[in-house]
């Protein structure tokens, strides 16, 4: 007799295997990384090298302590500690940086399952306990090149160029400043159909919009902080994010409206993170909202009533 085995989420059908996307992942982060690395200096790149590494040994020792099979070998632990090290700016205490990356691979991930079982981003949460635990680390801001000096952020500021703000010669986090790499990532991972253009384009378009309906300048917004990095790596996580279409639409633009909101109104300039958070933990209802039926199926009350 055959037997249909459950498995965890994520269920899109992909000739891609796990290892596979991951490395896709990591390659399309790589352009937003080097940038990092190159405008900020060393500090950026040995942040970044703890927040991977000490992921990949923390899901490592989490699998054995919780007698697991090992899966540091699919890349999901690289990819979700360099994404913490993207998230943090160039300044912050390497110890500091280990802590946000311990939060998501032990806590978010290993701790609820492992991967597929987690009911947020990893690296969303890691970024918000380091902002909630040491703010003022999280919020030491340096200018890009290498005679930085501290300077406030363009969502802070609101003084910084279209152009400068798309190349990257702003302050920020590591892997946020530079619109130009971030895109080039999300267009390779969709050329790749490792994600799809549905929840960047509506979390992006619907942030916009409600942007210019408020009376400032979407362009800039958009632009600014960690909005690209969100919206193309973070939003479209597989297993933290709705499987239909629909779903996505509304994911996306669920994000875009409270990031707007969170920016507009709340005491935190950014938002992306919060925002993110929130649809995540929407992302079961949405999937059960927008779930298509199959043709001639009937409702689980009506099979209630005819048993």
């Amino acid at each position: 007799m055959n037997l249909l085995q459950a498995s965890a989420s994520p269920h899109e059908r992909t000739p891609l295997r796990t290892g596979h996307i991951m490395g896709l992942v990591l390659l399309a982060l790589l352009p937003a990384a080097v940038h990092g690395c190159f405008s900020f200096g060393l500090q950026a790149m040995f942040v970044l090298l703890a927040t991977t590494g000490s992921a990949v040994l923390f899901e490592c020792a989490a699998r054995l302590i919780f007698r697991r099979p090992q899966t540091i070998l699919d890349g999901s632990a690289a990819v979700t500690g360099l994404l913490v090290g993207l998230n943090l700016p160039p300044t912050i205490p390497v110890w500091q940086a280990v802590i946000g990356s311990f939060a998501a691979i032990v806590v978010v991930k290993q701790m609820f399952g492992g991967l597929g079982q987690n009911f947020a981003n990893p690296a969303i949460v890691g970024r918000i306990v380091l902002m909630i635990s040491f703010p003022s680390a999280m919020t030491a801001w340096t200018g890009a090149g290498t005679d930085a000096v501290s300077s406030a952020t363009p969502l802070v500021s609101g003084n910084a160029e279209y152009w400068d703000l798309f190349l990257g010669n702003t302050a920020g986090c590591i892997g946020e400043s530079c619109a130009a790499a971030l895109l080039l990532g999300g267009i390779f991972l969709c050329i790749w159909r490792v994600i799809t253009p549905v929840i960047p384009l509506s979390y992006l378009g619907s942030f916009a919009l409600f942007t210019w309906l408020s009376g400032n300048d979407p362009l800039y917004q958009v632009l600014s902080g960690g909005l690209m990095l969100g919206s193309i790596f973070m939003a479209t996580d597989y297993v933290t994010s709705p499987i239909t279409p629909f779903g996505k639409l509304i994911f996306g633009i669920g994000c875009g409206g409270l990031t707007f909101l969170l920016r507009q109104f709340s005491g935190y300039p950014e938002g992306v993170s919060f925002a993110i958070l929130l649809m995540n933990l929407l992302t079961p209802y949405i999937d059960r909202f927008t779930r298509i039926k199959p043709f001639g199926a009937v409702t689980g009350e009506k099979e209630a009533s005819n048993e």
